[in-house]
């Protein structure tokens, strides 16, 4: 119904807005990473007497504000060209062609012929783990990867499931956020190692008295606070970008593929299967599944297993198998999901009528 449908793409135009806001504060992190830094060598270094470590860091940051900028725009620039074949290096994901799996060359164009889009290129990787995520920032670059092990424990119609959530991700534009977000948090990373070295190797001092040593002290405090504060919530923009999308990218496989009860099946089959030996953690955040237990849900960039079955049974009319492969999750019945509440109206967001 237009009504849903409004709802459930309201939903998506409002989370990208506000993650282009937080893209924006975590560019900001950068400078203010910058900035604690340079309280911390000050601090350490010392100043000239009648000068305070505040004012010298103040200085000194106003005058590198054009070279940070543009160093960080450049890093930016080398993430978005090379950002596929650099989570190919460190997740060992190696593209395959048609010839080598039309099987799934085939699945994955008629998923994106049904939307009319450019058909991503495919890419393996070779675990027993049960995943898959999708990278790239536009339609030369993106590829959907999938490890041996889905590949091989998942039926037709769950492993087209999981395409079908990893397209709908490249769709809703989540992938490019996602790869913004791991640059962006990149710098900041880069920047503390950086600036910290400098420190090691460079010895500035002046005469202080012992009130100047004092405001040195307060110096480093201020600055060493600044920068966990810094990283800290770099850390939780980057895990809030992803979360709800999970829902979304849920929603949209059922959408293209019109079985829940699929995405259901597939969900348990992953559950507790999912975690991809020696991939980073920026890595697996754009997973289709990661794995948090009952405390790291919290902070996870994924809801759990059990939110997102439950939502596929509440608002899109999917079915728990009879035979829940691999001790699922227990699910409740029929409880209001406070995510997705806004975009179910009787029929849920995906414009279909639970049934039972």
């Amino acid at each position: 119904m237009p009504g849903e449908a409004f709802g459930l793409y309201t939903h998506q135009r409002n989370n990208r807005i506000r993650s282009n806001f937080l893209l924006v504060g975590l560019f900001l992190l950068v400078y203010l990473t910058v900035w604690g830094l340079l309280l911390v060598a000050y601090g350490y270094g010392g100043v000239p007497r009648g000068r305070s470590a505040f004012s010298e860091a103040g200085r000194t940051f106003l005058s590198w504000l054009p070279v940070i900028t543009l160093a960080t725009v450049a890093w930016i620039f080398i993430g978005f060209r090379i950002n596929v074949a650099l989570i190919g290096a460190v997740s060992g994901a190696k593209g395959i062609s048609r010839e080598e799996n039309p099987k799934l060359y085939r699945m994955l164009e008629n998923l994106c012929i049904s939307r009319g889009m450019v058909t991503p290129k495919l890419a393996i990787i070779q675990s027993d783990a049960l995943n898959a995520f999708a990278s790239g920032v536009n339609d030369k670059q993106f590829t959907v990867t999938l490890t041996t092990g889905l590949i091989e424990q998942l039926n037709d119609a769950e492993l087209e499931a999981v395409i079908a959530h990893e397209l709908t991700h490249i769709r809703n534009g989540d992938v490019r956020l996602m790869v913004i977000a791991i640059v962006i948090a990149g710098v900041i990373s880069f920047v503390g190692e950086v600036m910290f070295r400098g420190l090691t190797r460079r010895s500035i001092r002046y005469s202080s008295s012992s009130d100047d040593k004092k405001g040195n002290g307060i110096a480093i405090l201020i600055g060493i606070a600044v920068i966990a504060i810094s990283w800290f919530l770099a850390i939780v923009v980057r895990l809030s970008l992803s979360r709800a999308r999970e829902y979304l990218a849920d929603a949209g496989a059922v959408e293209l593929t019109k079985n829940p009860d699929a995405m259901i099946s597939a969900l348990l089959k992953i559950s507790g299967r999912a975690d991809i030996e020696g991939v980073p953690s920026g890595v697996m955040d754009m997973c289709f599944e990661n794995d948090p237990d009952d405390f790291a849900d919290l902070f996870s960039t994924h809801p759990s297993v059990t939110k997102r079955v439950q939502a596929l049974v509440q608002t899109a009319g999917g079915r728990m198998p009879l035979e829940a492969p691999l001790g699922p999750p227990k699910v409740a019945e029929r409880q209001p999901l406070p995510e997705i509440a806004e975009t179910s109206a009787s029929h849920g967001p995906w414009g279909r009528k639970p049934q039972g």
